[in-house]
């Protein structure tokens, strides 16, 4: 896809929807390589120069995501990608499987999920 000013708008209104639905901060979106490369090295750390190989990153350290608008080949891919970034940073205890898939459907499909809560050591 070709990224112009009504698809970046388009992208950080999804964003702040999904980020919305699944009750965490709106994070810092970059939506290309150069925005990655410009930012300081600490934030990027790890997924820096291999970013433009995947379709999103998640840098959940910082509350940032890199959505690859280039490599992305349609409007209903792009949209997964940012329910699965999203959701990374919502769940990032959960590796790639079926419960991660099950949210990013759940996303998608307008789920509202409550603010995390740790659970208490002592239940009662």
């Amino acid at each position: 896809m070709k990224l112009d000013p009504d698809l970046r708008l388009a992208i950080l209104e999804k964003v702040g929807i999904f980020s919305s639905h699944l009750s965490i901060a709106e994070p810092k979106v970059l939506l290309t390589t150069k925005e990655v490369l410009e930012i300081p090295k600490e934030l990027t750390a790890g997924r820096r120069t291999t970013a433009y190989k995947y379709y999103g990153v998640s840098y959940m350290l910082h509350n940032l995501v890199f959505i690859n608008v280039k490599k992305i080949p349609d409007e209903k891919t792009l949209e997964n990608t940012i329910a699965h970034e999203l959701v990374h940073l919502r769940f990032p205890y959960l590796a790639h499987g079926k419960r991660f898939n099950k949210y990013v459907r759940q996303v998608l499909r307008g789920k509202r999920f409550h603010p995390y809560q740790k659970r208490s050591a002592n239940p009662a």
